[in-house]
């Protein structure tokens, strides 16, 4: 069984404590220029894991994906009738 996934972006005053974040949650993506780490958890945890990660002293500040809460479901989306003839000339 799925579970729903929440991702979270902590940004850090340094790059050494990255490593700790590999404990809250699966470590997608870290940022050596902009100092951020990229991570997902379980949606259940998210409130729970956001004030932990903001009492720490080593992050800035957390940031919570809005992806799961945006609609991806378009109602009126139409294809443009030239570009459906551009592909089925093969062009």
């Amino acid at each position: 069984m799925l579970s729903q996934r929440q991702g979270i972006v902590v940004w850090l005053h340094s790059l050494k404590q990255a490593k700790l974040l590999r404990r809250y949650g699966n470590v997608i993506y870290i940022s050596k220029k902009l100092k951020y780490v990229l991570f997902y958890c379980n949606s259940e945890d998210t409130d729970v894991l956001v004030e932990k990660l903001n009492r720490q002293s080593y992050v800035k500040k957390v940031e919570v994906s809005h992806k799961p809460s945006i609609k991806t479901h378009y109602e009126n989306s139409r294809p443009d009738k030239a570009k459906e003839y551009d592909y089925k000339m093969g062009l």
